[in-house]
């Protein structure tokens, strides 16, 4: 008993007290391996908690799911015509909701040997926008005739349903404007005919949903803008990156200026397989006796029938806008909807043919330098068709980074004025994000080829609304069927495509011609 006593009186209460979780962490910190991981982890914790502390108290950034417009869908059923029913077309009419039964056979048939693969309990799952397609152009048969029959699936049926009423076929796109059951029309043609196709459409009075480029030039630039405007019509270009959440997030991060001032944007293109340098397959069944080469050409320079330009006309100047207004454009519209770049004060470009030595005449790498001085910053895109390393989006301030894309990261640089202090105490950790933001986390997405993991870490694919997965394209056509409902403006309205055609018919004219390129603000037109 004594000695009991004797132990109980040398114990110290206080002492016992402060023997918590942080020494119990320690000692086991002095353990190889484990300790370290331990202490690791603790350390980690403890940043964590800091971390959002800080983050509540200062910088948080509230939840986003704006609503461009009301929920009008049901209010009038629109009335829709199709031009270019390509691999593109066939997206657009999906995300208007028509597929083909073949493509559902596809999916279900995904769904059975992959169980994270949801495209077609996506596709089921997604909103009746309340439009019908009345009429199809296409100049290749075979094209016309699979966007025919996905828009007479209506009931979503694979190959063993049954398949409604086909619309109408026009051979061509006049005649289909000329149609007194169209309100609305989708171009989805090679882009020496957007500018041309949108004129004629708008003086038809018909709204227009077109892919980008807006232009193929820059004179039908100005004519575009102009036939908008007079007959009052909805255009929308068709940037879908501007549905995903991310952006709005990055946006209101740059509201907040929690990157400080910002002087370096960083925008890039990486693809090293075939089809991203846009050799696509050429199918079998095509030749002169099922494509309208003539029509094809239009306001084109001539040339004899080629499959290889008809099937892979990007790769031509004489059709195609190349790498700044293919693919920068999907780079400067997210930038330029984050932080409202307008068009720049001036650009220079290099590059080349360095790789596909296949008779092409755009370069397969592209470096473009748009300057902003009033911004006090840069706007640097970079493009390879033959390497795949991944650089993704970046925006440079004194303060913090971000990286854009699907997700979104924001990381302290070890300058900073604003975060000195955090970063002395060791409340900021440079190394880990700061704010860390990625649509439906907690879902599992099934990617299933190369150029989808490409599109879909650029946020050109899909995003999350509500928890549930949806269809980027899906919620921008919407947007622009709304805003005709509504008599509103959607995301990326004509003013928008004319900072978008101008600024990349800039960085066009800056390669092509060897030169520096500026935009001259009073005069409105680049010299």
């Amino acid at each position: 008993m004594e000695d009991h006593k004797a132990n109980n009186t040398n114990r110290n209460p206080d002492k016992e007290k402060k023997l918590g979780r942080r020494d119990v962490i320690k000692g086991l910190a002095t353990i190889p391996v484990l300790g370290a991981f331990i202490y690791s982890w603790y350390k980690k914790q403890k940043f964590d908690r800091l971390l959002k502390k800080a983050i509540q108290e200062e910088i948080s950034l509230d939840a986003v799911n704006p609503v461009i417009n009301p929920v009008v869908t049901n209010k009038k059923q629109i009335r829709l015509g199709i031009i270019g029913c390509g691999g593109r077309g066939r997206d657009l009419l999906k995300a208007a909701g028509f597929v083909h039964p073949e493509t559902i056979d596809s999916w279900k048939e995904g769904a059975l040997t992959n169980k994270t693969d949801k495209r077609y309990h996506d596709y089921l799952e997604q909103e009746d926008i309340n439009v019908v397609v009345n009429g199809i152009c296409d100049i290749f048969d075979i094209n016309a005739e699979k966007g025919m029959i996905a828009c007479a699936n209506k009931s979503k049926e694979d190959s063993g349903g049954n398949i409604g009423v086909r619309p109408r076929r026009y051979r061509t796109y006049k005649e289909l404007l000329a149609a007194n059951d169209i309100d609305a029309v989708i171009i989805a043609t090679p882009d020496h005919w957007h500018g041309t196709m949108t004129i004629e459409a708008a003086r038809a009075g018909r709204h227009v949903y077109c892919e980008k480029p807006m232009t193929w030039t820059v004179l039908e630039t100005y004519e575009v803008v102009k036939a908008v405007k007079e007959n009052n019509i909805v255009f929308q270009l068709g940037h879908q990156n501007r549905q995903n959440e991310s952006y709005f997030k990055a946006k209101e991060a740059i509201n907040k200026n929690i990157l400080g001032n910002i002087n370096l944007i960083e925008v890039t293109t990486n693809r090293n397989s075939p089809t991203g340098a846009w050799v696509y397959p050429i199918p079998e069944e095509a030749g002169q006796y099922n494509i309208d080469w003539e029509q094809f050409i239009g306001p084109a320079p001539p040339h004899k029938f080629s499959l290889e330009r008809f099937f892979r006309w990007r790769c031509w100047w004489d059709y195609s806008t190349g790498l700044s207004g293919d693919l920068f454009t999907h780079e400067y519209d997210a930038m330029n909807q984050i932080l409202g770049l307008g068009i720049p004060h001036s650009a220079v470009s290099s590059g080349g043919i360095y790789y596909f030595k296949d008779g092409r005449t755009v370069p397969d790498v592209l470096n473009t330098v748009f300057e902003y001085p009033d911004r006090d910053f840069s706007l640097v895109y970079s493009a390879s068709l033959a390497s795949d390393k991944k650089r993704g989006r970046v925006i440079m301030g004194h303060d913090a980074y971000m990286e854009v894309g699907r997700d979104l990261k924001i990381y302290v640089d070890k300058g900073s004025t604003k975060y000195k202090e955090k970063l002395e105490e060791g409340i900021i950790d440079p190394s880990l994000p700061l704010y860390s933001f990625t649509p439906g986390m907690k879902q599992v997405d099934a990617i299933t080829s190369p150029t989808e993991q490409y599109f879909a870490g650029r946020g050109l694919l899909y995003t999350y609304r509500g928890g549930k997965r949806v269809d980027t394209t899906h919620l921008h056509i919407k947007e622009w069927l709304d805003s005709i409902r509504c008599g509103t403006q959607p995301s990326c309205n004509i003013d928008r495509g004319f900072e978008e055609a101008i600024t990349a018919h800039i960085g066009t004219i800056a390669y092509r011609e060897n030169r520096k390129v500026f935009w001259d603000v009073d005069k409105q037109e680049i010299v």
